[in-house]
């Protein structure tokens, strides 16, 4: 197929993505712009209006109570765990603030974790101990975990920690709207959709839009997860019902753990994923001539079809997560920019690691929204493409490689104006 004819093709299928993904304005009772934040420390701009706001918690006076205001779920965010709180005995890091923090509480980091595993007979298998997380650091050196010790376990990816503002409004997308996303993609893009167990619920499924697997549908469950395999410790949400701590690739470590489980008693957690409902969606950076150009070289280059620009969330009132969550009035009927449709997609960089999708997911990541992108200088999922140009040319697959292809016939004036663009966002 000739070039222009590629870009034809390609532009039209762009174009019924936005036309779908755009919202329909009702008079009266039209959806409204998300509110957003600077991205900027020195701004005070982080609430979104869900909850009281409060004020900043002095420990030296009072001490945070969990749901009281976004300031105090804020600080217990950014809370540093310590040992008779339960922190490990395996983990990764002492708190959430720890690896979602630049520029501010809940942005991105330069924290990596390590998976791993083996295949025997072409399926994926975790590690002793039963899960491919590798957790980084122990309390004691007896217990450290290292793939010395696990010899099999040649499939090994590092990951990166993501932005979690504006989570809320992603949690408050419905499930059917991934399904119009998908359905409108051009083949060869179209993202793979799966449903996992919502903790608080039950196990009830949902369709996954959290971590680089899609693994998590709600943020709570997504919170409890995290405070066991990134800072172990226990509690309702962690999916053993806080009675199992990590081990150290399948050896115990009940010698070395000295608090009752659950060692939390599932308020830190509700307050984790209430602060993260409470942040405003990431805003932008300056718009200039350049970035509005290269906006539309994006859309032209299909990077548009699987990093969608917008999405509009549930309506208030709407009950997802199994029913243990409403969507409040400040996340309903909001329209995001997130430029990501929360799906997996093989674009040739999978890291070979399985968890809730099944077999078919392996070397499949979720689209990382792109939305606060530049606060990000390490990119793609194991963090190993340093410049937006890099990112791009590991784009592999079917429709990775059209992309790619697509961008370097671009002119270098033209793929400047796209690389603004990203830094834009």
């Amino acid at each position: 197929m000739k070039p222009a004819r590629v870009f034809g093709v390609f532009l039209s299928g762009a174009l019924l993505i936005l036309a779908t993904s755009v919202p329909r304005l009702v008079e009266g009772e039209g959806p409204t712009e998300a509110p957003t934040t600077a991205l900027d420390a020195r701004v005070d701009d982080l609430h979104n209006g869900f909850g009281l706001k409060g004020t900043p918690i002095d420990k030296c006076a009072e001490d945070p109570v969990p749901n009281r205001s976004f300031e105090d779920n804020k600080f217990i965010f950014n809370e540093l765990e310590t040992l008779q709180d339960g922190l490990g005995p395996l983990y990764n890091d002492v708190g959430c603030g720890s690896c979602h923090q630049s520029p501010i509480a809940g942005g991105i980091s330069q924290s990596k974790e390590l998976r791993a595993g083996h295949l025997n007979g072409g399926n994926f298998v975790n590690p002793p101990g039963g899960q491919s997380l590798i957790q980084l650091r122990a309390i004691a050196a007896a217990i450290q975990e290292r793939l010395d010790n696990a010899p099999l376990e040649n499939i090994r990816t590092l990951r990166t920690s993501l932005n979690t503002i504006g989570d809320g409004f992603v949690e408050a997308i419905d499930n059917s709207t991934f399904t119009v996303i998908q359905l409108t993609q051009p083949l060869g893009f179209q993202g793979t959709i799966i449903n996992v167990p919502v903790v608080e619920a039950g196990g009830a499924s949902r369709i996954g839009r959290f971590g680089w697997k899609d693994q998590h549908a709600s943020l709570q469950s997504f919170s409890g997860d995290a405070y066991l395999n990134e800072m172990g410790i226990t509690n309702p949400f962690d999916g053993n019902g806080g009675t199992q701590e990590n081990n150290s690739l399948g050896q115990s470590v009940a010698g070395f753990d000295n608090v009752a489980d659950p060692e939390d008693d599932g308020d830190d957690v509700e307050a984790f994923a209430n602060f993260m409902r409470a942040t405003r969606a990431p805003g932008r950076g300056p718009i200039t001539a350049a970035v509005q150009r290269g906006e539309l070289f994006f859309t032209t280059v299909q990077c548009s079809v699987c990093h969608t620009p917008t999405i509009t969330t549930a309506p208030a009132g709407t009950i997802i997560n199994g029913g243990e969550f409403t969507v409040p009035p400040e996340l309903g009927n909001k329209i995001i920019h997130p430029f990501s449709d929360f799906m997996l997609h093989d674009i040739g960089t999978g890291d070979g690691i399985v968890q809730n999708g099944g077999p078919a997911t392996r070397n499949m990541v979720r689209t990382p929204p792109l939305w606060g992108v530049r606060t990000r200088p390490e990119m793609m999922h194991d963090g190993l493409s340093l410049t937006f140009n890099e990112a791009i040319q590991r784009h592999a697959g079917t429709g990775g490689t059209a992309s790619r292809t697509l961008f370097n016939a671009l002119l270098a004036s033209q793929k400047d104006d796209l690389i603004a663009f990203l830094k834009s966002l």
